[in-house]
Protein backbone atom coordinates (compact mmCIF):
# COMPACT_ATOMS: atom_id res chain seq x y z
CA UNK A 1 0.00 0.00 0.00
CA UNK A 2 2.79 2.38 0.89
CA UNK A 3 4.44 1.66 -2.44
CA UNK A 4 1.21 2.43 -4.39
CA UNK A 5 0.71 5.74 -2.46
CA UNK A 6 4.31 6.76 -3.19
CA UNK A 7 3.86 6.07 -6.92
CA UNK A 8 0.64 8.13 -7.10
CA UNK A 9 2.27 11.04 -5.25
CA UNK A 10 5.23 10.96 -7.62
CA UNK A 11 2.91 11.01 -10.65
CA UNK A 12 0.95 13.99 -9.30
CA UNK A 13 4.15 15.93 -8.65
CA UNK A 14 5.42 15.09 -12.12
CA UNK A 15 2.22 16.33 -13.78
CA UNK A 16 2.19 19.59 -11.79
CA UNK A 17 5.82 20.24 -12.70
CA UNK A 18 4.88 20.42 -16.39
CA UNK A 19 1.88 22.76 -15.89
CA UNK A 20 2.54 26.34 -17.15
CA UNK A 21 2.77 28.92 -14.38
CA UNK A 22 0.07 31.61 -14.43
CA UNK A 23 0.92 35.07 -13.05
CA UNK A 24 -2.07 37.00 -11.76
CA UNK A 25 -2.60 40.27 -13.63
CA UNK A 26 -2.32 43.30 -11.37
CA UNK A 27 -4.96 46.00 -11.30
CA UNK A 28 -3.44 49.48 -11.85
CA UNK A 29 -6.56 51.25 -10.57
CA UNK A 30 -5.77 53.04 -7.30
CA UNK A 31 -2.02 52.39 -7.51
CA UNK A 32 0.31 55.38 -7.77
CA UNK A 33 3.30 55.23 -10.09
CA UNK A 34 6.23 57.60 -10.32
CA UNK A 35 6.33 59.93 -13.32
CA UNK A 36 8.18 62.87 -14.78
CA UNK A 37 6.54 66.01 -16.17
CA UNK A 38 8.11 67.10 -19.47
CA UNK A 39 7.36 69.64 -22.24
CA UNK A 40 5.20 68.29 -25.04
CA UNK A 41 7.65 69.78 -27.55
CA UNK A 42 11.14 71.25 -27.45
CA UNK A 43 12.04 73.25 -30.57
CA UNK A 44 15.48 74.43 -31.60
CA UNK A 45 14.78 77.61 -33.56
CA UNK A 46 17.12 78.13 -36.51
CA UNK A 47 17.31 80.27 -39.64
CA UNK A 48 16.59 79.13 -43.20
CA UNK A 49 19.39 81.37 -44.44
CA UNK A 50 22.74 82.42 -42.98
CA UNK A 51 23.26 86.02 -41.93
CA UNK A 52 23.96 88.57 -39.21
CA UNK A 53 21.36 89.00 -36.48
CA UNK A 54 19.91 92.51 -36.42
CA UNK A 55 17.38 92.26 -33.55
CA UNK A 56 16.26 89.69 -30.98
CA UNK A 57 12.82 90.45 -29.58
CA UNK A 58 12.62 87.86 -26.77
CA UNK A 59 14.72 86.73 -23.84
CA UNK A 60 14.99 83.58 -21.78
CA UNK A 61 11.81 82.98 -19.79
CA UNK A 62 9.57 84.97 -22.14
CA UNK A 63 6.28 83.47 -23.27
CA UNK A 64 5.82 83.47 -27.04
CA UNK A 65 2.92 82.71 -29.35
CA UNK A 66 2.97 80.76 -32.59
CA UNK A 67 3.83 83.14 -35.43
CA UNK A 68 5.36 85.79 -33.16
CA UNK A 69 8.50 87.43 -34.55
CA UNK A 70 11.56 86.31 -32.59
CA UNK A 71 14.55 87.46 -34.62
CA UNK A 72 15.33 89.56 -37.68
CA UNK A 73 18.49 89.32 -39.76
CA UNK A 74 20.12 92.22 -41.57
CA UNK A 75 18.34 92.45 -44.91
CA UNK A 76 19.56 95.56 -46.74
CA UNK A 77 20.33 93.68 -49.96
CA UNK A 78 17.04 91.79 -49.90
CA UNK A 79 15.03 94.99 -49.36
CA UNK A 80 16.81 96.61 -52.32
CA UNK A 81 15.96 93.60 -54.49
CA UNK A 82 12.29 93.96 -53.55
CA UNK A 83 12.35 97.68 -54.41
CA UNK A 84 13.99 96.91 -57.76
CA UNK A 85 11.47 94.19 -58.61
CA UNK A 86 8.56 96.50 -57.68
CA UNK A 87 9.94 99.28 -59.90
CA UNK A 88 10.35 96.91 -62.87
CA UNK A 89 6.83 95.58 -62.43
CA UNK A 90 5.34 99.05 -62.23
CA UNK A 91 7.16 100.06 -65.42
CA UNK A 92 6.01 96.89 -67.21
CA UNK A 93 2.38 97.50 -66.30
CA UNK A 94 2.55 101.11 -67.53
CA UNK A 95 4.05 99.85 -70.78
CA UNK A 96 1.16 97.44 -71.30
CA UNK A 97 -1.39 100.21 -70.67
CA UNK A 98 0.35 102.59 -73.09
CA UNK A 99 0.37 99.99 -75.84
CA UNK A 100 -3.22 98.91 -75.27
CA UNK A 101 -4.50 101.85 -77.32
CA UNK A 102 -2.03 101.00 -80.08
CA UNK A 103 -3.34 97.45 -80.04
CA UNK A 104 -6.92 98.71 -80.41
CA UNK A 105 -5.82 100.68 -83.48
CA UNK A 106 -3.99 97.55 -84.71
CA UNK A 107 -0.66 99.40 -84.69
CA UNK A 108 1.02 96.55 -82.83
CA UNK A 109 0.63 92.83 -83.44
CA UNK A 110 -0.93 90.24 -81.15
CA UNK A 111 2.52 88.72 -80.80
CA UNK A 112 3.98 91.98 -79.46
CA UNK A 113 1.09 92.37 -77.03
CA UNK A 114 1.61 88.81 -75.80
CA UNK A 115 5.33 89.46 -75.26
CA UNK A 116 4.62 92.51 -73.10
CA UNK A 117 2.03 90.71 -70.99
CA UNK A 118 4.39 87.76 -70.54
CA UNK A 119 7.15 90.13 -69.40
CA UNK A 120 4.79 91.58 -66.79
CA UNK A 121 3.94 88.08 -65.54
CA UNK A 122 7.65 87.26 -65.22
CA UNK A 123 8.19 90.49 -63.31
CA UNK A 124 5.39 89.53 -60.89
CA UNK A 125 7.12 86.19 -60.24
CA UNK A 126 10.46 87.94 -59.70
CA UNK A 127 8.83 90.28 -57.18
CA UNK A 128 7.28 87.34 -55.36
CA UNK A 129 10.66 85.62 -55.20
CA UNK A 130 12.33 88.78 -53.88
CA UNK A 131 9.69 89.14 -51.16
CA UNK A 132 10.12 85.50 -50.14
CA UNK A 133 13.87 86.02 -49.78
CA UNK A 134 13.19 89.08 -47.63
CA UNK A 135 10.67 87.18 -45.49
CA UNK A 136 13.28 84.50 -44.76
CA UNK A 137 15.27 87.17 -42.90
CA UNK A 138 12.46 87.27 -40.30
CA UNK A 139 12.28 84.28 -37.94
CA UNK A 140 8.97 83.56 -36.20
CA UNK A 141 8.06 81.11 -33.48
CA UNK A 142 6.77 77.76 -34.78
CA UNK A 143 4.93 77.02 -31.52
CA UNK A 144 3.36 78.65 -28.49
CA UNK A 145 5.62 78.17 -25.51
CA UNK A 146 8.41 79.54 -23.35
CA UNK A 147 11.95 80.54 -24.37
CA UNK A 148 14.24 78.14 -22.53
CA UNK A 149 17.61 79.26 -23.90
CA UNK A 150 18.89 82.03 -26.14
CA UNK A 151 22.20 81.19 -27.80
CA UNK A 152 22.87 84.19 -30.05
CA UNK A 153 22.33 87.94 -29.91
CA UNK A 154 22.42 91.01 -32.19
CA UNK A 155 25.53 91.28 -34.34
CA UNK A 156 26.32 87.57 -34.19
CA UNK A 157 26.44 85.32 -37.22
CA UNK A 158 23.86 82.58 -37.60
CA UNK A 159 24.56 79.63 -39.86
CA UNK A 160 23.42 76.05 -39.39
CA UNK A 161 23.20 76.29 -35.59
CA UNK A 162 20.26 77.22 -33.40
CA UNK A 163 19.40 80.71 -32.25
CA UNK A 164 17.22 79.75 -29.29
CA UNK A 165 15.26 76.90 -27.72
CA UNK A 166 11.50 77.01 -27.10
CA UNK A 167 9.56 74.54 -24.95
CA UNK A 168 5.86 73.95 -25.42
CA UNK A 169 4.38 73.52 -21.93
CA UNK A 170 0.69 73.47 -22.81
CA UNK A 171 -0.05 70.66 -22.91
CA UNK A 172 2.58 68.85 -20.85
CA UNK A 173 3.65 65.23 -21.21
CA UNK A 174 3.88 63.02 -18.15
CA UNK A 175 6.14 60.02 -18.76
CA UNK A 176 5.35 57.06 -16.51
CA UNK A 177 7.17 53.72 -16.21
CA UNK A 178 4.93 50.88 -15.04
CA UNK A 179 5.58 47.16 -14.39
CA UNK A 180 4.95 44.63 -17.13
CA UNK A 181 2.43 42.86 -14.89
CA UNK A 182 -0.16 45.57 -15.65
CA UNK A 183 0.33 45.40 -19.42
CA UNK A 184 -3.03 45.29 -21.15
CA UNK A 185 -4.89 47.05 -18.35
CA UNK A 186 -3.78 50.60 -19.25
CA UNK A 187 -5.17 51.81 -22.56
CA UNK A 188 -5.25 54.97 -24.63
CA UNK A 189 -7.97 57.34 -23.54
CA UNK A 190 -7.86 56.20 -19.91
CA UNK A 191 -7.94 59.02 -17.35
CA UNK A 192 -5.04 59.73 -15.04
CA UNK A 193 -4.64 61.73 -11.85
CA UNK A 194 -1.30 63.53 -11.61
CA UNK A 195 0.09 64.68 -8.24
CA UNK A 196 3.16 66.90 -8.79
CA UNK A 197 5.74 67.17 -6.05
CA UNK A 198 5.69 70.27 -3.83
CA UNK A 199 5.84 72.91 -5.09
CA UNK A 200 3.45 73.33 -6.85
CA UNK A 201 1.53 70.33 -5.52
CA UNK A 202 -2.16 69.90 -6.16
CA UNK A 203 -4.06 67.36 -8.23
CA UNK A 204 -4.46 67.48 -12.01
CA UNK A 205 -6.28 65.27 -14.47
CA UNK A 206 -4.83 64.10 -17.77
CA UNK A 207 -5.44 61.39 -20.31
CA UNK A 208 -3.34 58.49 -21.60
CA UNK A 209 -2.19 59.16 -25.18
CA UNK A 210 0.61 56.59 -25.67
CA UNK A 211 1.09 53.06 -24.34
CA UNK A 212 4.33 51.39 -25.40
CA UNK A 213 3.81 48.01 -27.01
CA UNK A 214 7.36 46.85 -26.33
CA UNK A 215 8.32 45.77 -22.80
CA UNK A 216 11.87 46.38 -21.61
CA UNK A 217 13.21 42.92 -20.82
CA UNK A 218 15.95 44.14 -18.50
CA UNK A 219 13.67 46.08 -16.13
CA UNK A 220 10.37 44.32 -16.82
CA UNK A 221 8.62 47.63 -17.43
CA UNK A 222 6.99 49.62 -20.23
CA UNK A 223 6.27 53.31 -20.77
CA UNK A 224 2.99 55.24 -20.66
CA UNK A 225 2.52 58.88 -21.69
CA UNK A 226 -0.17 61.04 -20.14
CA UNK A 227 -1.10 64.34 -21.78
CA UNK A 228 -1.79 67.03 -19.20
CA UNK A 229 -3.47 70.37 -20.04
CA UNK A 230 -1.60 73.39 -18.64
CA UNK A 231 -3.43 76.47 -19.97
CA UNK A 232 -2.23 78.89 -17.28
CA UNK A 233 1.36 77.58 -17.25
CA UNK A 234 0.89 76.79 -13.57
CA UNK A 235 2.88 73.58 -13.77
CA UNK A 236 6.56 73.73 -14.70
CA UNK A 237 8.22 70.99 -16.71
CA UNK A 238 11.00 68.89 -15.26
CA UNK A 239 9.38 67.94 -11.94
CA UNK A 240 8.58 64.46 -10.65
CA UNK A 241 5.07 63.37 -9.77
CA UNK A 242 2.81 60.49 -8.80
CA UNK A 243 0.30 59.16 -11.32
CA UNK A 244 -2.86 57.09 -10.76
CA UNK A 245 -4.90 55.62 -13.60
CA UNK A 246 -8.67 55.28 -13.50
CA UNK A 247 -11.61 54.73 -15.84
Amino acid sequence: MRIIFAVISFMLLSVSAFQPSVVAEEDPIGVYYRGLVEPSEVIEVASQVPGIIEKVFVERGDRVKKGQVLVTLKAGVEKAQVDLAEAKLEFGRRKVLRNEKLREKQLISIHEKDEMETEVRLMEIQLQEARERLNMRTISSPVTGIVVERYLGPGEYVGEGSIMKIACVNPLNVEVVVPATVYGTINRGMKAEVLPQNPPGGSYQGRVVIVDEVIDAASGTFGVRVQLPNPNYRLPAGISCQVRFFK
